[in-house]
């Protein structure tokens, strides 16, 4: 992203909300790029019976992450309570990022909808992406990116396509000024690939899915374009919170 404004990486820049999803669940390098920037991040898991705080005004963003689950899975407490919170973030003018269920929560609470694809095809590993014409502000070129996902988003009216790979027409979008959902996982460290390529090893075996060795040598070329991009998002990101007149 070329962002209108930089936000200095200094100290005490105040608070992000992280929502997870697992109890294990880490917010990887995205955490880590917030974290030396000065922010304290917040961790809620509504899953395991966190609450969701109702007014967000006075944090500097909230971030999303993935999960096994479905955004459909509405039966799920935390699911259906994230969904019912996603648009009281944008309206209290806080930067919203959604990475991979986290997005299909963005879409879903937007009103569009979530769903396998057609063919059964997974992305799981790396795979290039296309920016569209309005992504070209967000993104420089064509770029590979890690995947972990097996439903895709069929966005509402109101969302701007930003990105695009071969088996899935969604990878970002924009949902108003302030809000970004990006399906592909770009906080993933390649520890973390290391240890979901092994406890998840049966998802490597759906059609789509690149194997474990694949995943591992590909990190040296793809994560650190990947890399730079993110820590660069992330400041005009940042920069964009509604700042109450005093």
């Amino acid at each position: 992203m070329h962002p209108p404004a930089s936000a200095p990486k200094t100290k005490d820049r105040g608070k992000i909300a992280i929502v997870v999803h697992q109890e294990h669940s880490r917010p990887g390098r995205v955490g880590a790029l917030l974290e030396r920037r000065g922010y304290e991040l917040h961790r809620l898991c509504p899953n395991l019976g966190c609450e969701l705080p109702e007014d967000v005004s006075d944090y500097a963003g909230v971030v999303i992450f993935g999960g096994p689950m479905s955004a459909n899975d509405c039966n799920m407490d935390g699911i259906r309570r994230e969904l019912e919170w996603i648009p009281k973030v944008a309206d209290q003018g806080v930067p919203f990022l959604g990475l991979c269920l986290g997005a299909q929560l963005l879409a879903r609470a937007a009103g569009g909808k979530v769903g396998p694809h057609p063919e059964g095809m997974v992305e799981i590993g790396y795979s290039r992406i296309e920016p569209t014409d309005a992504g070209r502000a967000v993104f420089d070129g064509p770029m590979h990116v890690y995947q972990w996902h097996r439903e895709g988003i069929d966005l509402p009216e109101t969302s701007e396509l930003l990105a695009s790979s071969e088996h899935y027409a969604v990878q970002a979008f924009r949902q108003g000024e302030r809000a970004w959902g990006f399906q592909f996982h770009p906080e993933v460290t390649l520890e973390m690939k290391e240890i979901w390529t092994v406890k998840a090893a049966e998802r490597l075996k759906m059609a789509g899915a690149h194997q474990r060795g694949v995943h591992l040598s590909m990190h040296s070329l793809f994560d650190p374009p990947l890399g730079r991009w993110i820590d660069g998002f992330l400041d005009g990101w940042l920069a964009s919170k509604v700042t109450p007149a005093s």
